[in-house]
């Protein structure tokens, strides 16, 4: 009785998935696993009006202030990263110099704080990406950080009062993921297993449940096929685990593309009574291997990558900055395009 309930409560979940209305938050992640230890973490970033996003890079050996206030959490850069960095206030995601990738995505269910945890000190939505890559090398010190240093997630609005409501994928260069997540204050690390994909909502535990549903019914035949958030994690899956592994990084990271445009919403795609509905603005591909960095604006002609290899991440090295609002038109590697810069400002 307990297991026809249970697969009752998944077919319901699928069944909702299929008629739920289109959320106006739409991004997707997506993991390639190659050959020879090539992993490719591409995500997509989707809003209703364009995200000004600047690529920068910072070295390792710099002080940085985590909150608007002192009291917040504070640290010293143990290793190098790019970050995206959205409106040149807050970081996105980003990867590091030992091929840690950490990307946040919208989800509406998130609540940060509650009594338990409103007198930790604070880490900026702005900052807690920095705060992860620039501490950690493998996915199990990410978990080690987030679950040993009392903290509280706070963060300002953006365009026009939208709340920031989000939660982060993981991946380090073995291809160990984690997904972390707030349900009403209380902080939760899931262990995503062999599922290759993650979106906005509902919430781990019942997109799993999806997902699952999806699994017995098999891709071959059919799959779910519109933008909503659990359809485009069950397409994004499914195809991640039927392309084939390679080791070329090239050939991957157009393997990687392929399947994440599958699951991407299209530009000015519009449904009538959803003038909420978000179409992607770009998309990035982070090869956690060869350390290359790839981003793809969906205005513009080509798409191009930062190596981090070429890059002096060392005490010694500079902060670097490519303004992609100025450079449309670049495509391969754009190392050497990127300048000096003192950084950016964070949006406590």
């Amino acid at each position: 009785m307990k297991n026809i309930s249970k697969m009752l409560a998944v077919g319901m979940a699928g069944a909702f998935a299929a008629v739920s209305p289109l959320e106006s938050d739409a991004c997707t992640r997506v993991i390639y696993e190659g050959s020879d230890s090539l992993y490719i973490v591409g995500r997509s970033l989707d809003w209703r009006t364009p995200i000004p996003t600047n690529l920068y890079v910072y070295p390792a050996g710099i002080s940085k202030q985590g909150a608007s206030t002192p009291d917040g959490i504070n640290w010293t850069s143990r290793y190098g990263a790019v970050y995206a960095v959205g409106y040149d206030g807050g970081i996105t995601e980003g990867m590091n110099e030992k091929g840690l990738s950490v990307n946040g995505l919208f989800c509406k269910g998130t609540v940060y704080v509650n009594d338990k945890v409103e007198k930790n000190p604070p880490v900026s939505l702005a900052m807690i990406v920095a705060w992860i890559l620039d501490n950690c090398a493998t996915t199990d010190e990410a978990r080690q950080l987030l679950t040993e240093t009392p903290f509280r997630v706070e963060g300002a609005t953006f365009d026009g009062g939208t709340v920031s409501t989000l939660h982060w994928g993981i991946t380090d260069a073995s291809g160990k993921s984690l997904i972390l997540e707030f349900d009403e204050g209380n902080m939760e690390i899931h262990d995503p297993g062999d599922i290759r994909a993650m979106t906005n909502d509902p919430q781990w535990e019942s997109m799993k449940a999806i997902l699952a549903y999806w699994d017995k019914i098999g891709g071959k035949n059919m799959l779910p096929g519109t933008v909503t958030s659990p359809d485009r994690c069950v397409r994004a899956n499914y195809f991640a685990h039927h392309v084939k592994p390679e080791s070329d990084a090239r050939l991957g990271v157009s393997i990687a593309r392929s399947v994440l445009v599958n699951s991407c919403v299209p530009y000015t795609y519009t449904v009538e009574g959803e003038p909420n509905l978000s179409s992607t603005q770009w998309r990035s591909y982070s090869n956690l291997r060869d350390r290359l960095y790839y981003f793809d604006i969906v205005t513009n002609p080509a798409y191009y990558y930062i190596d981090l290899k070429k890059c002096d991440l060392s005490r010694k090295g500079k902060i670097l900055k490519l303004d992609t609002g100025k450079n449309t038109d670049l495509v391969g590697d754009v190392t050497n395009r990127m300048e000096v810069s003192k950084g950016f400002t964070p949006m406590y």
